[in-house]
């Protein structure tokens, strides 16, 4: 893909993000995607957002900054939502938290082969806890 392909083709993904939309953000993630540090794996990517939905049923992401150099794309971003479900084990507290997430993609043949980033749950825990 070319660099202004990649960066429409994010676009829809973080759209499908924000939507909620399941089965469309399967379709941008490699059934055998790898995850630095976390499983790896469509079902395994599905269920974290799953379970992120979950605790923060409004969950958005803003797009900060987006570099794209080949296969690769850099994402800085802002993930914000209110705490209304259980979140890693801690019941509803109806508190808004507002985090920095990094991660660097690759692409191939139009969908995320490996993932590699900031893992935001720690984070998302001190917010809550505040």
């Amino acid at each position: 893909m070319e660099s202004w392909q990649m960066r429409e083709w994010y676009a829809d993904y973080l759209d499908a993000a924000n939507r909620h939309d399941l089965e469309a953000i399967r379709s941008f993630v490699q059934p055998a995607v790898r995850r630095a540090h976390l499983p790896g794996g469509a079902d395994a990517w599905v269920e974290e957002m799953v379970d992120l939905f979950h605790a923060f049923p409004d969950w958005r992401w803003r797009r900060i900054q987006l570099l794209v150099e080949d296969d690769r794309l850099a994402v800085h971003l802002r993930g914000s939502g209110t705490h209304g479900g259980v979140f890693q084990g801690v019941a509803p507290t109806r508190r808004h938290v507002n985090v920095a997430e990094f991660v660097i993609y690759r692409v191939a043949d139009g969908r995320i082969a490996e993932a590699s980033g900031s893992d935001v749950r720690a984070e998302i825990l001190a917010q809550l806890a505040a």
